[in-house]
């Protein structure tokens, strides 16, 4: 795994164990400042996200860490691809249209997914 693979996985994981670790341990009411859509969906659904996030983030990290099957990096970063492009169709839809912030990851996955597959 090259350098700059390294630093936008790193970015990656980084933000999503931030980012899930918070929908996995904080109530709605806590969510509600930093999250508007979190009214709009089931408290499980809202954890599970967070769960993924989470091994979503361990994924990107610890498969070249670890020297084994390095083509999870590549999984993981396909992984937040889908999962910001489903999070800008759920902020276009609501209320809080903002979604600089997921464009932004989008693009830093998708070139972590360019970047995994490079030799």
């Amino acid at each position: 795994m090259n350098i700059a693979c390294w630093i936008t996985a790193g970015f990656l994981a980084l933000f999503y164990l931030y980012a899930g670790t918070l929908k996995v341990t904080r109530d709605r009411d806590q969510l509600r400042p930093m999250m508007a859509w979190v009214d709009r969906v089931p408290l499980p659904a809202v954890r599970t996200l967070g769960t993924l996030e989470v091994l979503g983030a361990i994924g990107l990290v610890l498969p070249p860490l670890a020297g084994i099957a390095p083509s999870l990096v590549r999984a993981a970063a396909i992984g937040f691809v889908l999962l910001q492009t489903g999070a800008i169709a759920v902020h276009l839809t609501g209320e809080d249209r903002r979604i600089a912030l997921n464009v932004g990851l989008l693009v830093t996955a998708v070139v972590t997914v360019w970047l995994s597959t490079a030799p």
